[in-house]
């Protein structure tokens, strides 16, 4: 054919390097579109601060910012964790009685320690994701700033924050 190929490099970003990237728009409002840099939301979130970057009805993808350990979480469904940048331990514990947690949607807090069988660690780092299963209590820990997104259902923790986010211009 004798056209080049275009080479294409993937540069994948991190809590430290990161690019703001945005949506190129033509003859269209950026207000009709989402767009917000999980890095970037993270570099900005208090430890353990669960802000949605991501909303299909009540589902919701959560990035959270991991440095040091966590408060423990459950949830009355699963929950997928997946390790962005850094080093994360997930730790889960089985709640006693198969009880579960809260009685809606969403992950809630759990007060002190939780009751019930040790179940592991998970050691994840860039790209592992881990299961938080119902019926478990779980804790993250790093000893580094780090990046988790959480694939789950909007509850009581979920922090919405569009105006401070996304694009708008």
């Amino acid at each position: 054919r004798g056209d080049a190929m275009t080479d294409y490099k993937t540069e994948f970003g991190s809590l430290a390097n990161y690019n703001k990237g945005g949506v190129q728009l033509i003859n269209d409002d950026p207000k009709n579109y989402v767009f917000s840099n999980v890095f970037e939301v993270a570099s900005n979130a208090a430890p353990f601060e669960r802000i949605a970057v991501a909303k299909n009805f009540e589902y919701i993808v959560e990035v959270m910012r991991v440095e040091g350990t966590s408060p423990w979480f459950a949830a009355p469904h699963d929950e997928f964790a997946l390790c962005m940048d850094g080093d994360i331990e997930v730790h889960l514990v089985k709640l006693e009685g198969g009880a579960r947690a809260g009685g809606g949607d969403g992950a809630v807090l759990i007060d002190g320690d939780p009751q019930g069988q040790n179940m592991g660690r998970i050691k994840t780092g860039r790209g592992h994701m881990a299961l938080l299963p119902v019926g478990a209590a779980y804790r993250f820990h790093s000893d580094t700033p780090s990046v988790m997104m959480i694939q789950t259902i909007q509850g009581p923790l979920t922090r919405e924050k569009w105006n401070e986010i996304c694009q708008t211009a």
